[in-house]
């Protein structure tokens, strides 16, 4: 049964999605396997339902873009090009006449430092102080420095 191909950008092999749910990554066992380092061993997965393909990021070191912009999940519509670290991929399917079209997502859902990868996660601050696990103690450079990290760490 094929659900649509990946094409490579810039020649190579097309790469056909014959299962509703398939793991990318490096490791042989995933069902598209893409040999090379700059691929996590379980980089991102893409999923066939209501009639189109989301691909969605498994926390990968050099993360998944679609058409330039870098996601989390997303609905793939056919043509859009997905890059897997720095490989690039035309995705190519047909869309059912009775599918229904994927909600709109909101563009403002993520900050910018999200949707580039950037955002540190940060502790919970509506924990009062004494619930936060305690971090071990580290010596720092100067007294300015525990002063920043005080202030930083404050509710």
């Amino acid at each position: 049964m094929k659900l649509g191909e990946l094409l490579p950008c810039g020649g190579g092999d097309t790469i056909v999605l014959t299962q509703p749910k398939l793991l990318v990554g490096r490791r042989s066992h995933c069902d598209i396997c893409l040999r090379f380092s700059n691929v996590s061993s379980h980089h991102c997965e893409l999923e066939f339902k209501d009639g189109y393909w989301h691909i969605r990021d498994l926390g990968s070191a050099n993360g998944v873009k679609v058409n330039g912009s870098r996601i989390e999940s997303k609905c793939v519509m056919p043509g859009d090009e997905i890059m897997i670290a720095k490989h690039a991929f035309n995705i190519r399917y047909d869309v059912a006449a009775d599918a229904a079209a994927p909600e709109e997502e909101d563009p403002f859902a993520l900050s910018l430092m999200e949707k580039a990868g950037l955002e540190v996660s940060r502790p919970n601050r509506s924990a009062k102080p004494a619930d936060r696990p305690r971090s071990k103690s580290t010596r720092r450079n100067s007294a300015t420095d525990d002063f920043l990290m005080e202030w930083l760490t404050e509710d």
